[in-house]
């Protein structure tokens, strides 16, 4: 009978790899039960032993100090805006580039209330904190790049806008922010936010 051949051990996912795998599995369950989430859950979802988490992360905190940052990371956001053809009309880029950054600011709103939530039956944890030496997600700089990124956009109908590039896309990104916020009294489609920040309330 042939011997059967040893089975070869997937490479080993270096550091990084890994902790961006980890993070990944564990948002959605994070947007589910806040804090209360435990790491044996997350390693199911991960498809690893609940000691590998332990590897690159120093404990849960780390973890969920990391899926905030994520969250709040506005790389995949900027690249997609990026990307959008410059070719369209102003509106239709405008549109989907309002699709991009509503779908950021709800999933990073998911992520931030569920953190803030009560963690269990123990009460409110605190806000997860990232380890030593780890500057926490600045938010501002999150924002800048969206904006700039959304400037992009403008820049090939400059010369019949009203203002500069830059101004307006600094408004319709706070519009966007308003029109999304939690508990606001009225819920504008994409469409309607786009016509509006581009023809006014005027009939």
């Amino acid at each position: 009978m042939p011997e059967t051949p040893p089975r070869r051990r997937a490479p080993a996912m270096d550091p990084d790899r890994r902790r961006a795998m980890i993070v990944a599995a564990a948002l959605p369950l994070v947007v589910e039960y806040g804090s209360a989430v435990t790491t044996a859950k997350i390693a199911r979802a991960a498809g690893i032993g609940e000691g590998t988490i332990f590897r690159v992360f120093p404990d849960k905190e780390a973890l969920l100090a990391a899926c905030l940052a994520e969250a709040l990371n506005p790389d995949d956001t900027v690249a997609h805006l990026a990307s959008i053809p410059l070719d369209q009309p102003l509106a239709a880029r405008l549109t989907e580039a309002a699709e991009l950054l509503r779908g950021r600011m709800e999933r990073m709103g998911a992520v931030i209330v569920a953190l803030a939530g009560p963690g269990g039956p123990a009460g409110r944890p605190p806000r997860p904190t990232p380890p030593a030496g780890t500057p926490p997600p600045d938010r501002e700089a999150a924002m800048a790049e969206s904006v700039t990124a959304l400037a992009a956009l403008f820049e090939p109908d400059a010369a019949r806008l009203r203002l500069p590039p830059e101004r307006l896309a600094a408004t319709f990104h706070l519009l966007l922010m308003t029109a999304g916020r939690t508990g606001a009294t009225t819920t504008l489609t994409t469409d309607q936010i786009v016509d509006l920040f581009l023809h006014g309330a005027l009939a």
